[in-house]
């Protein structure tokens, strides 16, 4: 690592020690991986990983490694997000089934998941397992929609293939049973950014797409249920995480119909405003706090915590109607945006006072020629948008730091781990 530091400001000096927690919370109070969850505080906090299939055809053999999955992660990568205090991971990756049919067991894949979470043991952190992509889904639709350069190699037939989307509960299923036993595992993601509405219809309001499409094939609130279930045959304790379609985002959670079922928690993905600020270009200048057009109505918003208490009043309520836990198993913000550490600082504050656990995106690998070239999100390299190396510290690393530093809860000291 570099020993370069960005300048500290005043901000960033005020950030001190941990507030105390509003509940006392201790490794012996935790009994289950449930417990994680439901205690009325935040207990995970951390950071997803990224993975996809490696595609000689697009990604050559360097760039994302020339292994089945990339760009690889190594131990030191995990050891070192617990060093800054994480001790959460949300792996954001393939699923163990083949994307087309004849669907089946894809052994490189589940070797790498393997792998993964041996090494997130190691460095004494919980995870749950996210799947981007499996039967009738592939990666390219969420990371790149509507880019000529990937266009045959979208694949969305589970909205419209009922063989898919039951793959998919095989899949699920076959999860589950492979990794139930597993300690670090707290969680089972079943889909990451559900987008069906998008990639079929072009409908981004949830009033439109629920109006014309509930109870198609396309209507994740038929499906999840489904993947519960099966899941459900194998593995009964394990929580499950759902988004909603709308790639999981506030404004289509009130539409996500919550399914009978005990170990249940919802999750929300927070990129608010998304081009106005959080994705904006290294020249950019909008900042938080800051006056500017949020949403594209041609009308100026004060940009400030009461904006953010606003934005997060419908995942608030969701819960109070669901008394379902939820957790924000991604948020983010380009490393190069003015007023980044301020945002977070406000952001993962109010995560906390509604004591929902967190994981940023995203925790970037060390793998070089992947470092290099994807790197908006990589905190690490500080503000300098010509930067391709960590730094010692920044504003935006010392509020990511602070938060993670209330971490209390590691596999090491609780007992259903250590049974």
């Amino acid at each position: 690592m570099n020993t370069a530091s960005e300048t500290a400001t005043p901000f960033s000096a005020v950030l001190l020690t941990p507030s105390q927690p509003k509940k006392e919370i201790t490794p012996a109070d935790i009994h289950s991986k449930w417990d994680l969850w439901s205690s009325g505080v935040s207990l995970l906090r951390g950071a997803n990983v990224w993975q996809a299939l490696v595609l000689s055809k697009v990604d050559g053999v360097v760039f994302k490694g020339d292994g089945r999955v990339g760009p690889p992660f190594t131990q030191e990568d995990f050891y070192n997000l617990a060093s800054l205090g994480a001790n959460y991971v949300v792996i954001s990756g393939p699923g163990l089934f083949t994307e087309k049919p004849p669907y089946q067991v894809d052994m490189e894949v589940q070797e790498n998941l393997d792998h993964l979470l041996e090494m997130i043991a190691n460095a004494d952190m919980f995870a749950t397992i996210a799947l981007r992509s499996g039967p009738g889904k592939a990666e390219w639709s969420l990371c790149c929609w509507g880019e000529p350069y990937y266009r045959g190699y979208f694949n969305d037939r589970i909205w419209t293939d009922s063989a898919a989307q039951q793959a998919w509960v095989d899949m699920w299923q076959y999860t589950a049973e492979r990794y139930h036993d597993n300690p670090i595992v707290v969680g089972y993601k079943l889909m990451v950014e559900p987008n069906a509405s998008e990639v079929l219809f072009n409908i981004s309001e949830p009033e439109e797409f629920h109006k014309y499409y509930s109870g198609s094939l396309a209507d994740w609130n038929i499906l999840y249920p489904q993947i519960v279930t099966g899941i459900r045959k194998t593995d009964s304790e394990t929580p499950i995480l759902v988004g909603s379609d709308g790639y999981s985002s506030i404004n289509w959670l009130p539409f996500l119909k919550p399914v009978n079922d005990l170990y249940i928690v919802y999750v929300v993905h927070q990129y608010s405003p998304y081009e106005q600020y959080t994705h904006q270009d290294p020249w950019g200048n909008n900042s938080y706090p800051d006056t500017f057009d949020t949403n594209n109505d041609r009308k100026e918003e004060t940009f400030d915590r009461n904006w953010l208490i606003n934005l997060l009043l419908p995942v608030s309520n969701y819960f109070l109607e669901n008394n379902s836990p939820i957790a924000v198993d991604e948020f983010g913000i380009c490393r190069w945006v003015p007023g980044a550490a301020e945002y977070m600082y406000d952001l993962m504050g109010l995560f906390e006072e509604n004591s929902w656990n967190y994981a940023i995106w995203e925790w970037a690998t060390s793998y070089r020629p992947f470092e290099e070239e994807v790197h908006d999100f990589n905190f690490r390299f500080g503000s300098d948008p010509k930067l391709r190396f960590s730094i010692e510290n920044s504003p935006l690393m010392d509020v990511i730091m602070y938060y993670w530093s209330m971490n209390i809860i590691r596999p090491s000291n609780v007992n259903f781990v250590n049974k």
